[in-house]
């Protein structure tokens, strides 16, 4: 799921909160947008009382409103649709960004449900999240993901998150991988280098020692995973690349300059690689061009994943 910031708190994410915690709590759900919206239909925030939330759906303009009317929802005991901006009864509350949100509210949602969902994306499987508007009643189904109202029934699609398989050597494959630790990405750093492990290791991230020049064949890979080589050695490039374009990842790409591309491609075509595969290989990674020390790199590798991972729902 994706990590949501509350009002002054650490990344936080509104279902995962309400699950860990025992306590009565609405759950707040954006159920349409009219024009431009900080968040989308289906962002979601958690009210435990009127100071206590995790999530946001604004850009702060009407979290503290929604949380006043989340605790009459909780003591009313049934679901309350608001509607802010645009149309709205609260002439008070403007929404800058000029549109119109309608928020659901969900008093006592179900946790067994939601827990299914939980469990589901942390198993790496899409669901969905189907929402009865009138009773907050709640149910999975394993349909392609999409998001938005039919009738009365909400409909929220829920991908896992990006997952990141980072293998290299030095600075540029640990600071990357530090990068999407701290970005909230589930992440594996792999790397023959003892060091370069324990940068990673330093700043939270998942780590495996790589002894042989092969892609592992236990990963787990689907298409929701991006796979990036930080290599100064090229050697250990072509073997590894070879293994990673014959999984489903959405993503894979190495460091190194033009030239260094070029040698890995005819690397992989020696290797018996196909067209196919090889045309899927990204290389220079990032989008700024030569990028010269890792911090820059880092963020302009992690740059090019995220819009390839977007651009199909963009299209």
């Amino acid at each position: 799921m994706t990590l949501i910031n509350p009002t002054g708190n650490p990344a936080r994410d509104p279902i995962d909160a309400l699950l860990s915690s025992g306590r009565d709590a609405v759950l707040a759900v954006i159920a349409g947008v009219d024009g431009p919206s900080y968040r989308p239909v289906g962002a979601m925030m958690t009210i435990f009382s009127e100071t206590e939330r995790a999530g946001t759906l604004s850009s702060g303009c009407v979290e503290a409103d929604i949380a006043l009317h989340a605790m009459r929802a909780r003591d009313g005991g049934r679901p309350v649709s608001l509607r802010y901006g645009r149309g709205s009864p609260f002439a008070d509350i403007e929404l800058p960004c000029g549109g119109g949100l309608d928020i659901l509210l969900l008093p006592a949602p179900d946790r067994e449900v939601l827990q299914g969902l939980a469990d589901d994306l942390a198993a790496r499987r899409p669901r969905m999240l189907e929402i009865d508007v009138a009773t907050g009643a709640m149910r999975l189904s394993g349909d392609a993901p999409w998001t938005g109202q039919d009738g009365r029934t909400l409909r929220i699609g829920f991908l896992p998150d990006i997952r990141f398989l980072v293998f290299g050597k030095g600075p540029e494959a640990a600071t990357f991988a530090a990068l999407v630790q701290s970005a909230g990405y589930p992440n594996l750093l792999l790397s023959p280098d003892a060091e370069t492990l324990a940068e990673a290791a330093a700043a939270g991230g998942a780590t495996r020692h790589l002894v042989t020049q092969a892609f592992p064949g236990d990963l787990a890979v689907d298409d929701r995973t991006a796979i990036v080589l930080f290599f100064h050695d090229h050697d250990w490039e072509p073997p590894i690349l070879q293994g990673a374009l014959d999984t489903p990842a959405f993503y894979v790409g190495a460091q190194g300059s033009r030239r260094a591309a070029e040698a890995r491609l005819l690397s992989l075509e020696a290797m018996g690689v196909p067209a196919t595969a090889r045309a899927r290989l990204r290389g220079p990674v990032g989008l700024i061009p030569s990028a010269r020390d890792a911090g820059t790199l880092a963020v302009s590798v992690l740059a090019e994943v995220l819009a390839t991972a977007l651009a199909p729902a963009s299209s």
